[in-house]
C-alpha cells in the first residue's frame, strides 16, 4: 500500500513538473548582465563579457537588439543578435544610441543617434548599413504601416520664452530631404495648464488610429509631472489626458478598442497619489479611477478589454524625509466594467511582485526581495491557475516575445 501511494505522489509530481516545463513562451532576458534566451523549458546564455541593457525582439523573433555598454550606462553601443546563425554581430562599427525600434512589418531598424534618425539596410538578410532619414530628432516612432515615423524635435528656449513642441510626419526613405518631411501637429504650450519641451514614448492604440505620448517638460520638474496626450492618426485631433510621471511602462491601450490605461498621479516619490485610471479614447467623459483609498498602483497591464492588473501597496503618507520607503506591491486583477477587484499574488514578507506582463493567456511577474539585486520571474495561466516560478536569478522583468 505504502509503495502505491508513493508511485502516485511521483508520477504526480512528474506530471505537474511537465505541465509547468511546457508553458510555450519565449523570452529575452539578462542575468549576470548577460543576454539570456528561454523558450519552452530551454535556457541559453547568449552573451559573454558584456553589460546589456534594453533587449527588443523584431518582428519575427529572429533578430533581439540589446546594448552593449557598462555599469554607469555612459557607453550603449547596438548590438543584434542573430537567432538562426547563433551570433552576435554590429549593424554598423561602434555606434552609440539609446533609442531604437524595429519595424512593425519587417526586420528593419530605426534608431536615433545623436539627433540623427537612421534606418539600416539589408545584407545577405540581416540589418546591416544603415541609411540617414532625418535630423533634429528628439524621439520617434513607426507608423503602424511601417512606412514614415512620427518624430518630435524639442523646444528651443528663447528671449521670449520655450518655443512650441512640434511634431513631424517623416517617410522612412526620407534620406535627409527636407522636402518629403512635412510638419505633423504643433503642440502650444504655456507654464500654467501644458509646459512642456518635448514629446517622448509614443505608442499606438490597437487600431492605429490614436497615438498616445507624454509631453515632458524641463528635467527637474519632468521629474514630478508630465501630460500624457493623445493625438489622431491624421494629426488634426489632440487631447490632454491626464498628469503622471515619466514610466513608460505606466501607459498600455487597450487590447482590442481605444481605452487607454495609465497611472496617474504628481510627485516623484511614490508613497501616495498613484492610481489607476482608464479613459475612453477620444475622451468624452472624465477618466475613472479605480484605486482604493488608502492604496498606490505602481504598475499595470491589460488582461482583457475588461480586466486589467495592477501592482498595489498600501500608501505611506507618514513618511516625510529619510531614504524612500520601499512600497511593497502585489498583484490585484480589477473588472472594469462590474468595478470588482481581488488580490492576485500573495508574496511574502520582504517581497515585492511587480511589471505584470499578459502574454496569451499567460499572467506573468516579477518577484524579488526588497534588499535582493536580482529576482524571479512567475507566471500562471490565467487567473485561476497555478502559479510557477519561470526564471530564477534574473536582473530584471524579461522581454516576451509574443508573435
Amino acid at each position: 500500500m505504502g509503495i502505491r501511494i508513493l508511485l502516485i505522489i511521483l508520477i504526480s509530481f512528474n506530471v505537474s513538473t511537465k505541465a509547468f516545463a511546457e508553458v510555450p513562451l519565449k523570452a529575452a532576458f539578462i542575468r549576470d548582465h548577460q543576454l539570456w534566451m528561454k523558450e519552452g523549458d530551454k535556457e541559453m546564455q547568449l552573451t559573454t563579457g558584456r553589460y546589456v541593457y534594453s533587449p527588443q525582439w523584431s518582428k519575427d523573433g529572429q533578430f533581439i537588439t540589446y546594448l552593449d555598454g557598462d555599469e554607469h550606462g555612459e557607453k550603449t553601443y547596438l548590438f543584434i543578435y542573430d537567432a538562426k546563425e547563433k551570433e552576435s554581430y554590429q549593424p554598423y562599427p561602434s555606434l552609440e544610441t539609446r533609442n531604437f525600434q524595429w519595424s512593425p512589418i519587417s526586420n528593419q531598424l530605426a534608431y536615433n543617434s545623436g539627433g540623427v534618425l537612421n534606418v539600416t539596410k539589408t545584407q545577405n538578410g540581416r540589418p546591416k548599413g544603415f541609411e540617414n532619414v532625418s535630423l533634429g530628432v528628439s524621439d520617434f516612432a513607426w507608423f503602424p504601416n511601417g512606412k514614415e515615423f512620427i518624430v518630435s524635435s524639442q523646444s528651443k528656449l528663447l528671449p521670449t520664452g520655450w518655443e512650441p513642441v512640434h511634431l513631424f510626419k517623416v517617410p522612412v526613405y526620407a534620406n535627409l530631404d527636407t522636402n518629403k518631411i512635412k510638419p505633423f501637429y504643433t503642440i502650444q504650450t504655456n507654464t500654467t495648464d501644458l509646459f512642456a519641451i518635448d514629446a517622448k514614448y509614443f505608442k499606438w492604440s490597437f487600431d492605429g488610429k490614436w497615438v498616445s505620448f507624454l509631453a515632458t517638460p524641463t528635467a527637474s520638474w519632468s521629474n514630478d509631472s508630465n501630460t500624457l496626450c493623445v493625438l489622431s492618426s491624421a494629426g488634426d485631433r489632440f487631447q490632454v489626458v491626464g498628469k503622471m510621471l515619466w514610466y513608460e511602462d505606466w501607459i498600455k491601450w487597450a487590447p482590442t478598442k481605444n481605452q487607454l490605461a495609465f497611472i496617474s498621479g504628481e510627485g516623484r516619490f511614490f508613497v501616495e497619489n498613484k492610481k489607476t485610471a482608464i479613459t475612453d479614447i477620444p475622451t468624452l467623459n472624465e477618466r475613472k479611477e479605480y484605486t482604493p483609498k488608502g492604496y498606490v498602483d505602481l504598475n499595470v497591464d491589460w488582461l482583457s478589454p475588461d480586466k486589467v492588473i495592477v501592482a498595489r501597496a498600501k500608501e505611506n503618507k507618514e513618511w516625510k524625509e529619510g531614504p524612500v520607503p520601499t512600497m511593497f506591491t502585489s498583484l490585484y486583477i480589477i473588472n472594469i466594467q462590474s468595478g470588482e477587484q481581488k488580490q492576485l499574488t500573495f508574496p511574502k514578507k520582504n517581497e515585492i511582485d511587480n511589471q505584470p506582463q499578459v502574454v496569451g493567456p499567460y499572467i506573468t511577474w516579477y518577484r524579488k526581495t526588497e534588499k535582493g539585486e536580482q529576482g524571479d520571474v512567475w507566471v500562471k495561466n490565467g487567473i485561476n491557475g497555478s502559479e510557477h516560478r519561470w526564471l530564477k536569478d534574473v536582473d530584471s522583468a524579461p522581454i516576451f516575445f509574443d508573435s
